[in-house]
């Protein structure tokens, strides 16, 4: 299907996907297998999702990468191995693309066309969805495949318009922007800002990181990938896969069953040591005490390990001090590649702009509360995104009754296993709020096969009937799932902790469990367990 920009173009398809990173592909990959018309979308120049908009310094998934791609595929993983345990930016982009051409799928996309509004039409059974372009879409099943990190948060900051340098947002990195030599201010400590700070640190003139809420961070561990590992997951190809699914994060290794009181202090020291020493985040929380979430003892000790260890590799002492963070090490995991030697760097310096906050942004640079104005060439913004519902909620989505999505979430986030919601029938989410917490691909093909066997039951049941079947989650099963991610979170440190995931990173956002933190394995188990039942839950009229 080739790119259209003919206004007020009115095209019926049974299907329509909105967005062509990783849960796009593997949904316009299984609706072709069922047989529909469909078209998939996005508001990019090419595949690659959020791959495709963050191309930053450093950009990399911090999932090893050989469970950072598709499974769907075993001659395609054996045959297209990467590299290293970790990929970055650039190597994902290709991988995907590559994906698109083996499966012969750009001709179901169209590119620089965004998602202007989704209505049902209760009379047709039909969702009518306008685009950018002004083309319009007249589909039976609306897939949404924006993925969780799509929206970014641009900082209420006085002044930031008057800049007479370059402000650039990681989600929105200017192609060829050249920082060598440059003076840089760098705002945000997540994830974004380590994976920059570790990567330009050595090129810039000077780089200040502006730091509000340090967070822990432990190695990566970034190396090359064993032969013998690959041939190894290679050979038990099946095998590996049904581990992984069957595991919490779907993370590659086994989470941990120990609890944290089994262990001496030396045996705890040792053990935390070890996962130092191996790198990953999700590795270092889960892999080795069960209970580092929960028991509020485990948690701090690995909260001061990490501490110490920041005291040890930073030299200057005050630099350590900022960098070290106080609440419970109860955030996403973060990992990076020598991310705290960074900071013995002469040129690479530290704002505590909780002590000091930035009072505005100035032609010539940031101003803090103590008066002081630093002068900067380029800002750059790592102050992340409105995750989750945050991608819906800016969009004009109606369903039945005239309700919009907006409405929908206006007081609390609700979903049916982050696929459907109550009251908007044929419409799913890959990657919506409340799906499991863990590692993406593996949750996005968990659930594009959920969406792909109802609409395959949706299309069986309509089969020669030559009506529109409809596909709808009842209320008490979205918000029985709702309860379950409530309930799952309760006791849990991570609820104590603010952070983008319970929406806390944007003001006056909806507090509320957006993941479902009992991970993959549960999630799987309850979606075959409610199939079995004939789709509890679910119906199909």
């Amino acid at each position: 299907m080739q790119n259209g920009t003919a206004e007020h173009v009115e095209t019926r398809l049974d299907a329509l996907v909105v967005g062509c990173g990783f849960g796009g592909i593997y949904a316009s990959y299984s609706l072709r297998k069922l047989g529909l018309n469909f078209a998939c979308v996005d508001n990019a120049g090419d595949v690659g999702g959020t791959w495709y908009w963050n191309r930053y310094p450093g950009a990399m998934s911090d999932t090893h990468s050989h469970l950072y791609r598709f499974s769907f595929d075993e001659e395609d993983y054996k045959e297209y191995p990467f590299t290293h345990n970790y990929v970055y930016q650039a190597e994902i982009l290709s991988y995907l693309r590559h994906v698109v051409e083996w499966h012969d799928l750009r001709k179901y996309m169209q590119f620089n066309m965004e998602m202007r509004s989704a209505i049902f039409d209760e009379a047709l059974n039909m969702w009518r969805v306008t685009m950018s372009t002004g083309q319009i879409f007249i589909v039976r099943y609306l897939i949404s495949a924006m993925g969780l990190l799509s929206q970014p948060i641009y900082p209420d900051i006085p002044g930031l318009q008057d800049f007479e340098g370059t402000i650039v947002h990681t989600a929105a990195w200017q192609k060829d922007l050249d920082l060598r030599g440059k003076r840089v201010a760098l705002i945000g400590t997540g994830s974004t800002g380590v994976q920059v700070t570790t990567s330009i640190a050595a090129h810039v003139s000077s780089l200040t990181c502006f730091v509000r809420h340090p967070q822990y961070v432990v190695p990566a561990g970034y190396r090359e990938f064993q032969a013998e590992k690959r041939r190894d997951i290679n050979t038990n190809f099946s095998d590996f896969w049904d581990k992984v699914h069957k595991s919490v994060v779907a993370f590659g290794f086994e989470e941990s069953t120990r609890s944290f009181a089994s262990a001496t202090p030396e045996e705890r020291e040792r053990v935390f040591e070890e996962l130092w020493d191996e790198g990953n985040g999700f590795w270092f929380m889960l892999g080795g005490f069960k209970d580092l979430t929960t028991n509020l003892e485990a948690n701090e000790f690995a909260a001061d390990f990490v501490r110490r260890k920041i005291r040890t590799i930073v030299q200057d002492p005050e630099k350590a001090r900022i960098l070290s963070p106080l609440d419970h090490y109860a955030r996403r995991p973060i990992c990076g590649n020598f991310y705290y030697e960074q900071f013995n760097r002469d040129n690479v310096h530290l704002v505590d702009v909780k002590n000091k906050p930035i009072t505005a942004v100035t032609g010539r640079g940031i101003t803090t509360s103590d008066d002081i104005e630093r002068e900067f060439d380029i800002i750059i913004l790592a102050t992340g995104f409105d995750a989750l519902d945050g991608n819906y909620t800016r969009l004009h989505i109606v369903g039945r009754c005239g309700q919009t999505i907006r409405d929908h979430w206006s007081k609390t986030i609700t979903s049916y296993c982050g696929v459907m919601l109550s009251g908007f029938p044929n419409m799913f989410m890959i990657l919506g709020p409340q799906s499991p917490f863990a590692n993406n691909p593996t949750v996005i093909e968990s659930q594009v096969d959920l969406i792909m066997g109802a609409i395959r039951r949706s299309e069986d049941l309509r089969s020669g009937s030559g009506r529109t079947g409809v596909v709808e989650v009842t209320p008490e099963a979205e918000s029985g799932w709702a309860r379950r991610c409530e309930d799952a979170v309760e006791g849990s440190l991570f609820k104590k902790t603010s952070s983008w995931i319970f929406g806390g990173n944007v003001p006056g956002k909806v507090f509320a469990t957006r993941f479902f933190f009992p991970g993959l394995r549960p999630f799987r188990e309850f979606v075959e367990s409610s199939v079995r039942q004939d789709w509890q839950g679910v119906s199909f009229s």
